[in-house]
């Protein structure tokens, strides 16, 4: 005997899974603002041509403590983003589940990150 499969939707509600998807979602992108806040402060100043005229300082170097925390903060983005994939590829079972491409935005996006302030330290 064969079962003929509806195409009509059967879960009831989100499980458990749906909603720690949610939360990392939001985890990772609430870092990656913060971030941005501590990147702000941690980065060197603009060099502008009236700073230069008015002989004002102008830091030029990454500062290290701030750098520090902005590796943490990004590095846990990246996490909370990649755990957020691990979990949607074992949950996701259906074609039209969400597929989550700003998840992947945002690993993208925090691995380039890290990689370019390495570079301008070293």
């Amino acid at each position: 005997m064969k079962y003929q499969i509806s195409g009509k939707e059967r879960r009831n509600a989100a499980d458990l899974w749906t909603y720690a998807l949610r939360v990392l979602a939001i985890l990772g992108w609430s870092l990656f603002v913060c971030a941005i806040i501590v990147s702000y402060y941690a980065a060197p100043d603009v060099d502008y041509g009236i700073l230069r005229y008015h002989n004002i300082e102008i830091r030029k170097l990454w500062l290290t403590p701030l750098t520090g925390y902005l590796y943490i903060v990004l590095l846990l983005s990246a996490l909370s983003s990649y755990l957020c994939l691990i979990i949607d590829h074992y949950r996701s079972r259906r074609k039209n589940d969400g597929k989550y491409f700003n998840i992947l935005l945002l690993l993208v996006i925090t691995i380039a990150w890290v990689s370019f302030i390495l570079l301008q330290l070293y």
